[in-house]
């Protein structure tokens, strides 16, 4: 809590959805809000934003909060503009720029994933841990560390951009496909989304299965199915042992749709432990504590530490 004992403000910028959430003294929310993202439109999600951002104010009879953000992508240290947003109207934008002169106050951006991190290793699965990497398998890939409670982002801003490195100890066919969105092949993103196990199972069965459609197809029985599932842990296990290897988190926690297969976290510390430098792994991998609440809870704790 600030020394001034105000709540702040945190909103999580996605690609399909805004949500605006203020965080009291004790961590609760005191309240949550989302609307549609404008598609295509920067200008209109600018507005949405600060709609949000007024009508928050408004109930809580507060005004001039401090406001913490989540987004896709990051932002460049030489421009200061978005890059790397897979929701590429941010692409190329100074968000921060115009979000700060649109809200007239300090702000503070971090990629999505970073939130995730900062949420879960301030007082979710990650708790008390001191290195937190934190994975979002949703519509996309990304990822974001926290050390000793506290948002790392690297000399070039993108520490945790795991999503578009290659699958590591790639078969010749899983060389063979996919194109990734940012112009390579073979990306993690383009496996370990919940469109990548779809796309995956209709490369397999000729079916056209939603992600959770494929899971729970799986779990009725269905052999192609758990051949699907069984193929996306096998390769979450080789794509987080990399990470082992070269971060050594304490904690992996897994948000984003594909963080609720609960099967991933007894098959997957199994099938990584041949991949890992160690003659034993002692990295637990937890699904986030808040859930698709984490998102906003890290942006608001960013807010936490707006000046």
């Amino acid at each position: 809590m600030r020394s001034d004992g105000r709540p702040w403000l945190g909103i999580d910028l996605g690609g399909t959805k805004i949500e605006i959430a203020a965080l009291g003294a004790d961590g609760r929310f005191l309240l949550r809000e989302r609307c549609a993202t404008p598609q295509g439109d920067y200008r209109a999600t600018l507005q949405a934003i600060r709609a949000l951002v007024r009508r928050a104010e408004a109930s809580l009879g507060a005004t001039g909060l401090p406001i913490g953000m989540g987004m896709p992508g990051s932002l460049s240290p030489v421009t200061g503009r978005v890059r790397n947003a897979n929701s590429t109207v941010l692409n190329g934008q100074p968000l921060l720029q115009d979000l700060r002169a649109l809200l007239g106050r300090p702000l503070r951006l971090e990629n999505d994933a970073n939130c995730l991190a900062l949420s879960e290793a301030t007082d979710g699965a990650g708790a008390g841990a001191e290195v937190v990497f934190a994975a979002i398998l949703g519509t996309g890939v990304g990822a974001g560390v926290a050390v000793r409670g506290q948002v790392l982002c690297g000399r070039n801003g993108v520490a945790g951009e795991w999503g578009h490195n290659p699958l590591p100890l790639a078969t010749p066919e899983e060389l063979a496909r996919p194109a990734c969105w940012c112009g390579r092949a073979g990306c993690i993103e383009t496996w370990l989304s919940g469109p990548g196990l779809a796309r995956d199972h209709a490369h397999a069965s000729g079916q056209q299965l939603a992600a959770a459609a494929v899971v729970a197809a799986s779990r009725a029985g269905d052999a192609v199915a758990q051949a699907s599932v069984a193929r996306y842990a096998e390769r979450l296990a080789r794509a987080l042992a990399g990470v082992i290897n070269l971060l050594d988190p304490d904690v992996i926690v897994l948000g984003g749709g594909m963080s609720n297969v609960k099967e991933l976290y007894e098959q997957v510390p199994r099938l990584w432990a041949p991949h890992v430098f160690s003659d034993s792994v002692r990295t637990v991998l937890r699904p986030a504590l808040h859930g698709d609440s984490s998102g906003v809870r890290g942006a608001a704790w960013l807010g936490a530490q707006v000046d």
